[in-house]
C-alpha cells in the first residue's frame, strides 16, 4: 500500500480528446503524431494531436481545434475508439508535485480535403508541440511515445 499524500499536495484532472489519424494500407500505413516541445516537461515525447477539452467545449470541437492548431490540417472526429486514464503523483513544470489525473478521450478522425494534400506543419505559436508528421505505424511504436498515443495505437495494430 502506498504511503498517504499530504494534504497540501494539489489534486488535478485534466479532460482531453485526441484524433487517430491513418493513411495508407498494410505495411504503407501511416499515423499522424506530434512531438512535445521545450515548453513542457516531456520535451520529444510524440503524442496523438489532441489536446486539453476547454470548460463547455463539445470533444469534438476541441479535436478540431486541437489538430488544426498542431498540424495545420482539418480534420473531422468520427467514433470514440477508447477511453485513456492515467494517474500519477509527481512534478509539473514547475517543480511543483502534485495528484495529476488524466482522462484522454481517442476518436477516430479523418483529413478533410483540401487537408488530404496539406504536409502537416505545427500553427500554433510557443504551444506544447513542435512538430507534427505522418510516421509508418511500424516507427511509431519504436518512437518515445506518449501511454495515451501508444494505447491508442496498440489498438491499430493486431496482436501476434
Amino acid at each position: 500500500m502506498s504511503a498517504a499524500l499530504p494534504e497540501e499536495t494539489p489534486r488535478r484532472q485534466r479532460i482531453a480528446a485526441y484524433a487517430v489519424l491513418v493513411r495508407g494500407d498494410g505495411a504503407d500505413r501511416e499515423v499522424l503524431l506530434t512531438r512535445m516541445s521545450a515548453r513542457t516537461r516531456i520535451e520529444g515525447r510524440w503524442t496523438l494531436p489532441g489536446g486539453g477539452i476547454d470548460h463547455g467545449e463539445d470533444p469534438r470541437d476541441a479535436v478540431r481545434r486541437e489538430v488544426t492548431e498542431e498540424t495545420g490540417l482539418q480534420v473531422e472526429p468520427g467514433p470514440v475508439l477508447d477511453v485513456h486514464s492515467s494517474h500519477f503523483t509527481g512534478p509539473r513544470a514547475d517543480g511543483m508535485v502534485e495528484d495529476y489525473h488524466g482522462v484522454h478521450l481517442i476518436y477516430a478522425a479523418e483529413v478533410l480535403e483540401p487537408s488530404r494534400h496539406v504536409e502537416p506543419h505545427v500553427v500554433e505559436e510557443d504551444g506544447s508541440t513542435d512538430r507534427a508528421a505522418w510516421v509508418p505505424l511500424a516507427e511509431a511504436l519504436e518512437l518515445p511515445l506518449l501511454s495515451a498515443a501508444r494505447h491508442a495505437l496498440e489498438l491499430l495494430v493486431p496482436p501476434s
